[in-house]
């Protein structure tokens, strides 16, 4: 029998352990990329559905902040009103921007204004306690801030049921979310404080009212003569300058100068 040749017997060899190496390489799993993707990136969703959501709480925040004027209450003494500082539906600070004053009203004034505000940011409510010996005074800041806490609570069911509409619906809820009441400040004339809240939608001036006028003897004649003129020619100027009446000129002026202030509050 003829033998095999030594050479052909070692390149026999190297044939066979190449194509056994080769074998294992095919039979490796490969990595799955379309998986790998899917792993990076469930992370990174998760982490822009968490700043979105972060978003729209700091945004809802922002929309719950801003300052509330209550009705002015008349006392026995003098007229109260409470203005709101308020951001993120709560309370952060309460002053009176009218209370009683002249003669022994400013002590009480001074002793009582700064124990309510304190009382009413930390109550969170209208449900605080009379300042002792200045009773009249109290119940009169407890009723302006009654009144501005129902508006502030308006507002922020307001700005709710804006939020949760879609499509037309929302555009016209937001219309209407757009109109705001604003109350000047009260102007002294020699006959009594006036003071001038409107309604204000789209810019423009949809109401008028005198929520202060000089009251008392011929007074009433003349404020009721003068403001339903003033308030309907608030709404058609659309500002300030307007005519006064004949027979209220201080009526007028006054008029005049608190919804001016309105007007400025609204930045129009």
């Amino acid at each position: 029998m003829r033998k095999s040749h030594p050479i052909r017997r070692v390149v026999l060899a190297t044939a066979a352990t190449v194509s056994g190496v080769v074998l294992l390489l095919s039979l490796k799993p490969a990595s799955d990329p379309a998986a790998a993707s899917a792993a990076g990136a469930a992370p990174q969703q998760t982490a822009a559905g968490q700043a979105s959501a972060q978003g729209g709480q700091q945004g809802s925040a922002q929309a719950a902040a801003g300052t509330v004027t209550g009705d002015a209450t008349q006392t026995q003494y003098g007229t109260v009103q409470v203005r709101l500082s308020v951001a993120g539906g709560q309370i952060t600070k309460a002053e009176a921007v009218q209370a009683p004053k002249g003669g022994l009203s400013d002590q009480k004034t001074a002793l009582a204004v700064p124990k309510l505000n304190q009382e009413a940011v930390a109550a969170q409510s209208a449900q605080i306690d009379a300042v002792s010996g200045a009773t009249y005074t109290s119940n009169g800041y407890k009723k302006s801030l009654q009144s501005a806490l129902d508006r502030m609570k308006s507002a922020a069911s307001s700005g709710s049921k804006t939020s949760g509409s879609s499509g037309a619906g929302a555009s016209g809820s937001s219309g209407a979310a757009q109109a705001r009441t604003v109350t000047g400040k009260v102007a002294q004339t020699q006959y009594g404080p006036v003071q001038v809240r409107i309604t204000v939608s789209g810019g423009k001036i949809t109401k008028a009212e005198a929520v202060q006028a000089p009251k008392g003897g011929l007074s009433d004649q003349k404020t009721a003569l003068a403001v339903p003129k003033l308030n309907q020619e608030a709404v058609t100027a659309g500002n300030a300058n307007i005519d006064a009446v004949s027979g209220a000129t201080y009526t007028s002026t006054g008029y005049k100068q608190s919804l001016q202030s309105a007007l400025d509050q609204a930045g129009g």
